[in-house]
């Protein structure tokens, strides 16, 4: 995503004794390590909801990790609910269901494909955004370098790869390309990560059911909530949290570059939790996919001011993007930003995101 090309210092030019100075270099580590502990978490409960599909089903996971993830923000945000425009709901409502459909096709993918796999093609999904609103013509490369790695992960056909499970994945970089969006839209017409939290109720309302449908009573087992629970603050509360503090002096291209390792990560928890090897094929179509990413953001950042590109990104409102060219600042894991810090900078165009 957005190139690391700023620094500490150059959004906060009095806080450093000079360029690679001590003081920057120690100011610059601090938020790094919050992005990365974010991403780790937004990952490593995405392995942990795999491990917990056979109790539930995927849409149980699902219904569960939305439904608590909203109790958990509603309780924390408390926003009004008073004082919003027939628009605003209506931008909330759709935000909701993309965030519903969001995590069922992608959990759908985690059940049949492995962890890495999954979210390698679901970052096409924001990569394609950002190539779409470019109007560069480099930014082909980058969707070409994309589809290499897409094509080299399938092995040539999909046929290596479950097809369903692909196709699912595919799905979701569709919705997760639409979340950026309405992300952003969400960002604009509602303060800090109230928007979040109410389209977050939507789409636990509207995942429930299903959930309910797929689990009945087994969603109610202590042990399974419990389980539930830690999916939900690993993959939503936490990261945005973490992520939030992280924006606040991290510069908005070093934010989004460490998005685009995303692939990578989820492939390391895939590894440690479910015990999914990589191929040295398969690690090569990852980094193909990151330096996609990567490209694409220093293309989208060099377009724009320098200077604005070097100071710190707006605070999300959810999930942030890894391929967020989306320098569309609002307030948003995954304010808006496992969505739109990876979204505002995690996208251009995690409860949470995820």
């Amino acid at each position: 995503m957005p190139e690391a090309t700023g620094s500490v210092e150059a959004a906060h030019p009095g806080d450093s004794d000079g360029p690679g100075g001590p003081v920057g270099g120690k100011r610059t580590l601090g938020p790094v390590a919050l992005v990365v502990a974010g991403g780790l978490s937004v990952q490593f409960g995405a392995a942990i909801a795999v491990l917990l599909m056979p109790r539930t089903g995927v849409l149980g996971v699902v219904s569960l990790r939305l439904a608590l993830a909203a109790i958990v923000l509603l309780a924390v945000c408390r926003p009004a609910l008073r004082g919003h425009s027939r628009a605003d709901w209506g931008t909330v409502i759709a935000f909701g269901a993309v965030l519903a459909a969001m995590n069922c096709l992608f959990y759908q993918a985690a059940d049949r494909i492995p962890l890495g796999a999954a979210v390698t093609l679901e970052v096409i999904g924001p990569l394609a955004l950002s190539v779409i609103v470019s109007r560069r013509l480099v930014n082909f490369l980058w969707a070409g370098l994309a589809l290499g790695g897409v094509l080299l992960l399938s092995g040539g056909g999909f046929d290596r790869l479950d097809p369903v499970g692909t196709a699912y994945a595919l799905g979701a970089g569709v919705m997760w390309a639409t979340y950026i969006v309405f992300s952003a839209r969400t960002g604009r017409r509602f303060p800090q990560a109230d928007g979040l939290a109410l389209a977050m109720a939507v789409g636990a309302l509207l995942a429930l059911p299903l959930g309910v449908v797929e689990s009945g009573s087994k969603l109610l087992v202590p042990s399974t909530i419990g389980l539930a629970l830690a999916v939900a603050v690993m993959s939503s509360v936490l990261p945005y949290t973490l992520e939030l503090l992280a924006l606040r002096r991290l510069p908005a291209p070093t934010f989004a570059v460490l998005m685009s390792l995303e692939p990578a990560v989820a492939a390391t928890a895939g590894f440690l939790v479910l015990h999914q090897a990589l191929s040295v094929t398969d690690a090569l179509a990852i980094a193909l996919v990151i330096a996609a990413s990567m490209g694409a953001v220093r293309t989208q950042i060099g377009r724009g001011n320098p200077k604005a590109a070097s100071g710190p990104a707006p605070e999300p409102a959810s999930k942030p993007t890894p391929t967020s060219t989306r320098a569309e600042a609002t307030g948003e894991p995954r304010g808006q930003a496992r969505g739109q810090a990876r979204g505002e900078a995690r996208g251009a165009a995690r409860e949470e995101v995820r």
